[in-house]
């Protein structure tokens, strides 16, 4: 019996014949990694400056707050559903022709996100920017494995790393800039000039084969009953109990379904396969609990700075930004430390930081200074980029390169489910109590950042038997 770390020899799982084995040469390289640089940072730009305009799109389209985080939730969603069949249709049709014309959907859905004069087709044009955002985020793992040689593999997810934080901190700024003197709907139109600047640079990235297969178009569909149901009914939970738990029992059957028809295939959309690697498991537990937390917190965050600790909105952007600020600061020191300590203790640091942080704004009177908070979010920021580097490193690193398309739509897949996930149990929370839903968010921001220090305390202790037994 083959095991995952073995190559498939199948037609599904067929190394390709253009694939670099040492990473793109220079200068193509760098112009392929400033490419996917660009991408990357255009959908964190369009989900952080999102996060910060909910509270004016509710008050300028009348709806309430459990209504708006939808235009989070639809983007949110549309991904999580899609990423795995697009991380297969990527392997299919390659890499390099799915990132273009999932930039060219991203750009065009934005231009129509602009324009929408009204919520029913605002959360339309974010599930178009879903569908594009998929298409750029599953080839995230595989364009990293083929742009970079393995020496430079932990420098380059750093690299993306800090991108990552230094979007961010420029997202609720620009954001907060851009409400201040235009309308909302300045907020999409941003990501047009990105979107056309990152279709430059397309032809630079890796040529890899696609695979000759047939796509599994069962197992997509299954794919995305399960996901959709659950975090559906996650997210309807307060407000339609019973229903809701039918929905998540229907989507929890479905997942089996998917489960068993995956186990019996060597090469599945689903890529149960890999997860039979422990370090691998554990690194996707652990991940997915933290961008849970980090998105609860995100996104209760600017409710509850002007509810709860009222704040001014002017105010908002500048002190949600030592977040993203503290994780791009510590990104690269992360993934050299990772050479060095073992990641389970790094990780499981970071997460711990990252609660610590997030219970700090909690616990803080309305009369509290605006540098405290600030350094609250800096330490939960801090936290939050050093678990990322380490943790993306041993995802990226556990799997074998010819199932590098699985590998990343199962990283994006993860990812992308944890920030749905934490962003429906924070609509659920504003179902509950309009007065303290933003502080019930934080909460399970707390909650979820406590796991994954649990998870990462398992993983060491682990690791620590299984060297005691070699």
């Amino acid at each position: 019996m083959s095991t995952a770390a073995e190559p498939q020899k199948t037609e599904t799982s067929a190394p390709a014949a253009a694939e670099p084995v040492d990473g793109l040469p220079n200068p193509r390289r760098r112009w392929a990694a400033l490419t996917l640089l660009i991408g990357i940072g255009m959908s964190v730009l369009d989900s952080s400056m999102s996060n910060v305009a909910l509270p004016t799109i509710a008050r300028e389209l009348n709806q309430s707050a459990a209504a708006v985080v939808w235009i989070v939730n639809a983007y949110g969603l549309t991904l999580v559903m899609t990423l795995l069949p697009m991380s297969a249709i990527g392997e299919r049709t390659g890499f390099k022709r799915l990132f273009k014309y999932g930039l060219l959907l991203f750009t065009v859905a934005s231009v129509a996100s602009s324009l929408a004069p009204n919520l029913p087709l605002l959360l339309l044009c974010r599930v178009l920017q879903g569908l594009g955002g998929s298409a750029i985020m599953c080839l995230f793992g595989a364009l990293v494995r083929h742009i970079y040689p393995p020496k430079m593999m932990a420098r380059g997810i750093g690299i993306n790393a800090m991108m990552v934080g230094v979007t961010s901190v420029l997202g609720p700024t620009i954001g907060s800039f851009i409400l201040s003197v235009s309308s909302w709907h300045w907020i999409f139109a941003v990501n047009i000039p990105i979107g056309l600047l990152a279709l430059l640079g397309v032809k630079y990235l890796p040529d890899v084969a696609p695979i000759k297969g047939r796509f599994d178009w069962q197992s997509a569909c299954l794919s995305m009953l399960t996901v959709g149901l659950i975090i559906v009914g996650i997210d309807y939970l307060s407000t339609y109990t019973w229903q809701s738990v039918g929905v998540i029992v229907l989507g929890a059957l479905t997942g089996v379904v998917l489960m068993r028809r995956s186990n019996q295939q060597t090469a599945p959309l689903v890529p149960v396969d890999l997860l039979k690697i422990s370090s691998l498991r554990f690194a996707i537990a652990a991940s997915l609990c933290t961008f849970s937390a980090q998105m609860a917190t995100f996104i209760s965050l600017p409710f509850y700075l002007q509810q709860t600790l009222h704040r001014p909105q002017s105010s908002v952007g500048m002190l949600m930004a030592a977040w993203p600020m503290g994780a791009a600061l510590i990104a690269l020191v992360a993934g050299r430390l990772s050479n060095i300590y073992p990641v389970a203790i790094l990780s499981g640091l970071g997460a711990g930081s990252m609660a610590t942080g997030i219970a700090m704004i909690v616990l803080m009177p309305a009369s509290a200074s605006d540098v405290w908070l600030m350094l609250a979010m800096a330490l939960a920021g801090i936290g939050f980029g050093f678990f990322q580097t380490p943790n993306n490193r041993v995802i990226i690193g556990s799997a074998p390169r010819h199932r590098a398309g699985a590998l990343g739509g199962l990283q994006a897949t993860t990812r992308v489910f944890g920030q749905t996930f934490g962003a429906a149990m924070v609509a659920s929370a504003f179902s509950l109590s309009v007065t303290v839903g933003p502080t019930l968010g934080l909460i399970v921001g707390i909650t979820f950042a406590s796991i994954a220090v649990l998870v990462n305390v398992i993983r060491h202790r682990q690791a620590g038997v299984s060297r005691s037994e070699g």
